[in-house]
């Protein structure tokens, strides 16, 4: 007899007890349960924890805001399923999410899996499905923001999955290495994406799956800190995976890229954030550089080359977002 297979659900959480309800009420719901909560704190002000026992969860204390990334290692470690669902505290999912994204993943050897996330109270707007990293370093989570249609609608092999809310097989934490705590917060993900990319781990995106996500919940899209994070964490890509060869060579795409991300951030007023976040990016560059385990030339090329293809293959099927119109338009690509 086979035996039931365990996943253990690992949610950070700092405030938003009501977000929390929604979210224990939806796992409470899978038709696949998880065998385990954990609830990693990250030094809430509010009753969240608290309510989270109340449920059944166990709440391990960060003992302060250490952000994302350590919050979920600190889960990886101590959990002992076979498979683990990392889910943000502001997403509600259908009650076959789980059984969907496992059933898929045992199905075709993969990995990983993530469904369609869409935007909260919304059936067709969506959040994210999976990611896909340009030249330039920057990612778009193929998509968002979008009315949903069928280009986002076909169950496709990814490398890269949003840790919004994704199933993963526990081994693969041993095979690629935990996230990368100096992310904090924003592209952990990314960077854990492109190192499964590297070891050919792939996922899986599930569309049937389904997801609700209220997105950056907890400071803002465009909050200052927020961008200062993602513009920070943008040059730590570069820095972990891009062998210098390639790094001179589009060095003209990684300018375009972030000077048009830093157009977007003055767009929305915080351009502060974005300097303040390439400052520190630069200033640790070199040291982030000492401990990556960078891609060989050629694969890394064909990789983001092909993300480039179905960013513009997508985009112009669906109408330009100015920045990649201007992205495409000033560093080329796409077409190679």
């Amino acid at each position: 007899m086979n035996r039931p297979t365990s996943i253990t659900a690992i949610v950070p959480v700092w405030n938003g007890r009501e977000l929390l309800l929604r979210l224990m009420d939806s796992l409470a719901k899978q038709t696949q349960p998880a065998t385990e909560l954990l609830v990693m704190d990250n030094g809430s002000q509010d009753d969240a924890p608290e309510i989270a026992r109340q449920r059944g969860a166990r709440v391990i204390s960060m003992g302060r805001n250490a952000g994302f990334a350590e919050a979920v290692n600190r889960g990886i470690q101590e959990s002992r399923s076979e498979w683990l669902a990392i889910v943000n505290s502001d997403v509600e999912m259908a009650p076959d999410y789980l059984a969907r994204l496992l059933a898929a993943a045992q199905a075709s050897d993969a990995w990983f899996a993530t469904g369609k996330i869409l935007a909260a109270g919304s059936n067709d707007r969506i959040d994210g499905t999976f990611d896909v990293t340009c030249r330039g370093g920057t990612t778009w989570r193929v998509g968002h923001g979008r009315i949903d249609q069928p280009a986002f609608s076909a169950e496709k092999q990814i490398w890269s999955a949003p840790f919004t809310a994704v199933l993963l097989r526990a081994e693969i934490f041993r095979r690629v290495g935990m996230l990368d705590a100096r992310f904090e917060s924003y592209l952990e993900d990314v960077d854990f994406g492109l190192r499964c990319a590297q070891l050919q781990l792939h996922g899986i995106y599930v569309p049937g799956a389904l997801a609700w996500h209220r997105g950056s919940a907890t400071l803002g899209r465009w909050h200052s800190e927020t961008v200062r994070r993602i513009a920070r964490n943008q040059l730590f890509l570069v820095a972990h995976h891009y062998p210098s060869a390639l790094v001179r060579r589009w060095f003209w795409a990684l300018l375009v890229a972030q000077i048009l991300w830093g157009g977007l951030a003055l767009r929305h007023g915080a351009a502060l954030g974005w300097a303040r976040g390439v400052m520190q990016g630069l200033r640790q560059f070199a040291g982030a550089r000492k401990t990556a385990v960078l891609f060989d030339r050629e694969p890394l090329e064909n990789l983001l080359r092909s993300n480039e293809r179905l960013i513009r293959d997508l985009q112009a099927a669906n109408g330009f977002d100015s920045y990649w119109k201007l992205y495409f338009l000033l560093a080329g690509g796409g077409t190679e």
